[in-house]
């Protein structure tokens, strides 16, 4: 099965500028990209689709995916621990949610239940649930207390080897180690060390036996050094890192990928809660946060840094779906051009997913959105799932184009 997209800008997930073309995709594989005056022949395909002057651009990457946090669009948890069959339920909905909204992969940065992404992303893999491509993990570990023997938060390298042999028995991608506090939930913990360096190293030796990946929660020097040691594949937030960390950070550039999170930051500085609901530690946290980032950003960005979107969505006030908001935060607050921000959330995306993803590119993947209007210049529009015409995840369209531009 063959399918020709016509009659569009392509925008190929390079920092790259839209550019009149066509695409063909043959199964699940992107097999001729062309660009004008250059053409493809229409006979090359079994069904042809005019764009009507719309992008066609990547999948997008949601690179800190909270499945879990409860909370999407379509329905709303105000409590944020729910029975395990709920939460199942809920992660089941917040998958189709995403690429309903045009995120065709997602990296986890870690989950509320044990085991859930790890029975849910064979059944996205079967095509038995819609889903984007899953980096799963588990539970997020914090150590807390003695070294007890719990694989989930014991203390020690032994207790850290049996956490990411359980992982990986699981079929898991990724384990998500919090090393820093965390101030939104209790005020100036941020700065709190939570882990050893000879818990990080035995992260760091275990993951590689076992061929996962690391994610990190780390704020401060300290703690993203430790998540280096770990050899960690991406890190959150390390909103109150030094000028010379970014130097140590930018000599990791090509084996460290850096996401801030930084829409959760921008939703809870816009939250309006009921008087009984205190958000004023989240509040404070966030527009602290804000300002560091608003000055550190530009600068990983200048130190060619891989930067992320991605911000901790799945609360109530920032649900799952709302995703694409990254994109003009990225814009607003941390002064990226629009085809910047998309290309942390395309092209930048496929490399932390390690696949063939995240690029409009002869022999790449078939992850493609077919977008009404010019997201380069005005990424907003990526928050109105209706303006996207097409979703397509391996070749195969999860929202089809109206009949009327199917030849």
């Amino acid at each position: 099965m063959s399918i020709l997209f016509h009659n569009i800008r392509v925008f190929d997930g390079t920092p790259n500028p839209a550019r009149e073309g066509s695409v063909l995709v043959s199964g699940n594989t992107i097999a001729k990209v062309a660009y004008a005056p250059e053409t493809i022949d229409a006979s090359e395909a079994d069904t042809v689709i005019d764009g009507q002057g719309g992008t066609l651009m990547p999948g997008m990457v949601e690179a800190h995916t909270h499945l879990t946090w409860a909370s999407s669009v379509e329905k709303i948890y105000h409590q944020f621990i729910l029975p395990p069959e709920e939460l199942e339920v809920a992660a089941t909905r917040n998958a189709r949610v995403l690429l309903d909204h045009g995120f065709t992969s997602a990296y986890s940065a870690g989950a509320l239940g044990d085991g859930i992404e790890a029975r849910l992303n064979p059944k996205i893999l079967a095509g038995e649930v819609p889903g984007p491509r899953l980096i799963p993990s588990t539970l997020e570990r914090s150590p807390d207390g003695d070294d007890t023997g719990d694989v989930f938060n014991g203390r020690g390298p032994e207790a850290m080897r049996a956490f990411v042999e359980y992982c990986a028995d699981q079929g898991l991608g990724s384990i998500k180690l919090v090393i820093s506090g965390e101030s939104a939930l209790k005020p100036g913990s941020h700065g709190e060390v939570l882990y050893t360096e000879e818990e990080m190293d035995a992260a760091r030796e275990a993951t590689r036996e076992h061929g996962l990946w690391i994610a990190c929660h780390a704020y401060t020097d300290a703690a993203v050094d430790l998540a280096l040691r770990a050899g960690a594949r991406i890190i959150y937030h390390a909103s109150y890192i030094s000028d010379a960390m970014i130097e140590k950070l930018a000599a990791h550039k090509d084996e460290v990928f850096y996401g801030p999170g930084c829409g959760v930051s921008v939703a809870a500085l816009e939250a309006s809660p009921p008087p009984h609901i205190d958000m004023s530690s989240m509040k404070n946290s966030a527009a602290e946060r804000m300002e560091l980032e608003g000055v550190l950003v530009p600068k990983m960005k200048a130190a060619g840094l891989r930067i992320l979107i991605g911000g901790d969505y799945g609360f109530p006030f920032n649900p799952n779906g709302r995703n694409a908001r990254d994109l003009s935060h990225f814009v607003q607050y941390f002064g990226f051009s629009p085809v910047e921000a998309l290309n942390a959330a395309t092209a930048l995306g496929g490399e932390l997913m390690g696949l063939k993803v995240g690029q409009v590119k002869e022999g790449w993947l078939a992850d493609l959105l077919l977008v009404s209007g010019d997201p380069t210049q005005d990424v907003a529009i990526l928050q109105d799932k209706d303006r996207l015409t097409a979703i397509m995840k391996d070749g195969q369209f999860h929202k089809a184009p109206a009949e009327a531009a199917v030849a």
